[in-house]
This record gives C-alpha cells, structure tokens and sequence, in this order.
C-alpha cells in the first residue's frame, strides 16, 4: 500500500474519531514517518480516549469500511488497553491503543498537534516531535537498546527538525 492510501485511512479513522467526539493522536511509524525519515509501514496507530458511551457512534462513524470487533473493543476500553479494526477496502490494520493513566500518557496527549495534510484542509491530531522522540527512547531502552528501528526513527526525527524540538522537554 502505498504512503498516500494510508494516510487517506488515517485521515478517514481520524475524522470519525472526532465525528464520534473521541479524543485521539497519531502515533507509531506513520506519526514517525511525517515526522522524520519516510518508512513503509504495514499498519495505523493511534491512541485514542474512547469512552464506553462513545462505542456504538464511533463504530457508525467508520462505517462499512471498517471490520470492528465491537465486543473486544469494549474490553479493550474497560481494561484500558488496545484492540485494532481493519480498513477492508485496502486490508490495513489500525491499533487502538486506550490511553494510558500514566503522568507521560497525560502529558503526551494533551501535547498532540493538529496537522493539515492535505490541500482540501484535511488534517489530524498528531503527537509532538519532542513525545515522539522520548516515546521511542522509552522504548528503545525497554528493548534492552538493541532496536535499530527505533533508534534510526530518534535520530532522524533530531536531524530533521534542524533545532525546533525542544530538547529541554526530551532532556530535563
């Protein structure tokens, strides 16, 4: 699948995500590939605030498109943890990760962007270069530091930016 075909789904996931009046930002590889190096990637990630009472109007916002487990996902939404849908007219998976309660959680989302990506003015909530740089660090170290992923996707997010993170935030 190609960069743009993915995009229309997240931008497609995204709208409904605020049509529904959930909550949610980009993240991942597609977050990290906007902001730093392009890479291919097989899936969609976002983080999502959905509320049990906003299960049923999400799952009509996405619409035939979207092959949801509703039951699952209010698991998921109970246990506050992370199911994925699948956009069936181009097999694409997106992750629903539930956000977390953690103090970085908090910070992290309430620190997403909107971002218009295309000319019609379509756009959505993405994590910011600084969260996404410390997400990945977390990560990397959780990994036991051997993911050449993850750092590749640290260092080009740095070397991209040219100085506009701030490295205040990445390094108290």
């Amino acid at each position: 699948m190609s960069e743009p075909d993915i995009l229309a789904v997240a931008l497609q996931c995204a709208e409904a995500f605020e049509r529904a009046g959930t909550g949610y930002f980009l993240g991942g590889s597609l977050a990290s590939s906007l902001q730093g190096e392009p890479r291919a990637t097989n899936d969609i990630d976002f983080v999502v605030d959905l509320r049990l009472p906003q299960l049923e109007s999400l799952s009509r916002e996405l619409g035939e498109d979207f092959d949801i487990d509703e039951e699952s996902l209010r698991e998921a939404v109970v246990r506050r943890s992370s199911w994925n849908i699948f956009h069936l007219p181009t097999v694409t998976k997106v992750d629903l990760f539930l956000l977390g309660s953690g103090a970085f959680d908090v910070s992290e989302f309430s620190r997403r962007r909107r971002v218009v990506l295309t000319d019609e003015g379509r756009g959505l909530f993405i994590k910011s270069p600084e969260d996404s740089v410390v997400r990945k660090l977390l990560w990397f170290q959780q990994g036991g530091e051997s993911s050449s992923t993850q750092w590749r996707d640290i260092v080009q997010s740095l070397r991209l930016a040219m100085g506009k993170h701030d490295l205040s935030y990445i390094h108290p």
